[in-house]
C-alpha cells in the first residue's frame, strides 16, 4: 500500500489541537476540585484563604458533612440533606420514565404508524422546543389550581395536584416530550425496515412489535436521553419551587442548597459539601449508563 493509502488511514491528529482540549479539560476540571477541596476545610479557612492554600499547611475535616447531613436545628435545617435527596429522587425518577417512556411510543407512532398529518404533527411538536418554560408556568399553576372554564362552563375541572410531587412529574414531563420525542424519532426511523415487515408478516400488532423490536433495539439512545432528562430535572429550583410550593415534605435537594449558604453567605461552609454531595447521584446515572451514550448520541445519524 502507497504511502498516501497510510496517509489516509491514519487518524488526524494536531499538537495544537491536544494543547486546545487539555486547556479546557483543566479549565473544566478546576472549579470542581476546588469544590472538592473547599468542603473539607474547615469554616475559619474557608472565609480567610483560599482553597489552593489548602496543600501548604494542610487541615482538612469531615465536620462539614456531618453538619449538612446529619445536624439537625440551626441554620443547616431540622432533616439534613437525606430527605430532601430522597424528594428529589421521587421526582425525577418518575418524570425521567415519564418523559421518555411517551416519548419512545410516540416517535415510534410517528416513524411506522401512518396517518394523515404525521409530518405536520412531528414539525409541530419539535416547535414547542421554542417555547419558553417560564412563559407556561402561570397558565400552567392556574390550570392545577382552579380547572379550566369557558363561559361559565368548566371545561377541564381542577386537578388538586398543586403543592403534591405529581403537580412537579407533570411540567417536566411536558416540556421534556418535544425533545424526547425528536430524539428518539430520528433513532426509531432508522431502525431495519425488513425487521418490522417481517414481524407483522408474522402477524405481530403495532405494541407487540414496539415491546419485542423497537424497546430492546432503542436502548442506546433510552439511555442518552434517560441521562440528560435525569441531569435537568435533577438540577430544577424553578418548576418545584412553584408547583411544589416549597414545603419541606416536597422540596427537593436544589431548594435545600440554596437556603444552605444562609444569610449574605454568612454560612458558606455549608455550600461546598452539599453541592459535592447533590452530583454523586448524577454520577453514578451517568457512569451507569456511559457504554450506551456514545452509542445513543450517534443513534440515527447513519442509516
Amino acid at each position: 500500500m502507497s504511502s498516501k493509502g497510510h496517509a489516509a488511514n491514519r487518524p488526524f491528529t494536531s499538537p495544537i489541537a491536544s494543547m486546545v482540549v487539555t486547556v479546557i479539560a483543566v479549565l473544566w476540571t478546576v472549579p470542581t476540585f476546588g469544590l472538592v477541596v473547599t468542603s473539607f476545610r474547615k469554616k475559619e479557612d474557608i472565609l480567610s484563604t483560599g482553597w489552593w492554600t489548602s496543600f501548604k499547611n494542610p487541615t482538612f475535616t469531615f465536620d462539614n458533612f456531618r453538619a449538612i447531613l446529619f445536624e439537625s436545628g440551626g441554620t443547616v435545617g431540622e432533616q439534613g440533606m437525606i430527605p430532601f435527596a430522597i424528594n428529589s429522587l421521587a421526582i425525577t425518577i418518575p418524570a425521567v420514565l415519564l418523559s421518555v417512556g411517551l416519548g419512545l411510543m410516540a416517535a415510534y407512532a410517528l416513524a411506522w404508524i401512518p396517518f394523515r398529518f404525521s409530518d405536520h404533527v412531528f414539525y409541530g411538536l419539535f416547535a414547542l422546543q421554542g417555547v419558553p418554560l417560564q412563559l407556561s408556568l402561570l397558565p400552567l399553576l392556574t390550570f392545577f389550581a382552579t380547572g379550566v372554564q369557558l363561559f361559565g362552563h368548566t371545561i377541564f375541572p381542577q386537578l388538586h395536584i398543586v403543592g403534591t410531587l405529581a403537580s412537579v412529574w407533570l411540567p417536566h414531563t411536558m416540556f421534556g416530550l418535544p425533545l424526547v420525542i425528536y430524539l428518539l424519532h430520528n433513532f426509531v426511523a432508522a431502525l431495519p425496515r425488513e425487521v418490522m415487515e417481517a414481524a407483522r408478516v408474522d402477524g405481530a400488532n403495532h405494541f407487540e412489535v414496539f415491546r419485542r423490536i423497537v424497546l430492546p433495539l432503542s436502548i442506546p439512545a433510552i439511555a442518552s436521553i434517560a441521562i440528560f432528562q435525569f441531569l435537568w430535572i435533577w438540577n430544577d429550583l424553578l418548576v418545584a419551587l412553584v408547583f411544589a410550593g416549597g414545603t419541606d415534605d416536597v422540596a427537593p435537594l436544589t431548594l435545600h442548597l440554596a437556603n444552605l449558604g444562609g444569610s449574605l453567605g454568612s454560612h458558606w461552609e455549608n455550600v461546598a459539601p452539599a453541592a459535592l454531595f447533590s452530583i454523586i447521584i448524577p454520577l453514578i446515572v451517568f457512569f451507569s449508563l456511559q457504554r450506551y451514550f456514545v452509542r445513543g448520541l450517534l443513534a440515527g445519524s447513519v442509516k
